[in-house]
């Protein structure tokens, strides 16, 4: 299987229309959004191009390719209007992996060893390992921390981040007996303090 991971829209036509364009450019199977899809929250930044009535309707468009979960700004009212299940939380079983979708700004729950939790609600990217892998894209439309704007594409074990045009940045592979990373790494190794 092959998935597009991505988080916070946040309501940008914009990034919405280009997420969506990268998602039928790596032709893959799924797009796992991790949650904060339609407001912009009222600690950040209104996004380029915010419309959350478009990217309601770009999302239903290909609403059988989404697996969502929902984020800290998604309110029910927010829910109401998208055309597609958002769970608190969500668990992929692929090549062997158990993938653990959740926003993130909940505390993390019990994982175990070998297990990879993908979050998003940062903005910035991350990937780090303390007895499961912790993989955050960062934000489609806004980047925090000079991050770009981006998402995940998975494949056969292997975790590629790439900015909203395609361009791989980073990479981490997890293989059955250890995690390597495939380049020298760009990312920051980032411990995120989650509140409850």
């Amino acid at each position: 299987m092959k998935y597009v991971i991505a988080s916070d829209i946040h309501g940008s036509a914009k990034y919405c229309r280009l997420l969506i364009e990268a998602f039928k450019r790596e032709n893959a199977d799924k797009l796992l959004l991790l949650g904060d899809i339609l407001y912009h929250g009222p600690r950040n930044p209104l996004p380029e191009e915010y419309s959350p009535k478009d990217v309601a309707e770009m999302l239903s468009a290909i609403k059988e390719k989404i697996i969502c979960v929902r984020g800290n700004c998604d309110a029910d009212v927010d829910l109401m209007v998208l055309d597609f299940p958002v769970n608190v939380s969500a668990v992929i079983s692929a090549d062997g992996l158990d993938l653990y979708l959740e926003h993130g700004h909940k505390e993390t729950p019990p994982l175990r060893g070998g297990s990879v939790y993908i979050t998003g609600h940062t903005h910035v990217p991350l990937k780090e390992t303390d007895g499961y892998v912790h993989l955050n894209p960062g934000s489609v439309s806004l980047p925090k921390e000079g991050s770009k704007n981006g998402y995940i594409l998975y494949e056969n074990r292997k975790f590629v981040f790439k900015d909203i045009y395609g361009e791989q940045y980073d990479c981490f592979e997890r293989d059955c007996e250890r995690i390597a990373v495939k380049r020298a790494p760009i990312l920051r190794r980032k411990i995120v303090k989650r509140k409850r």
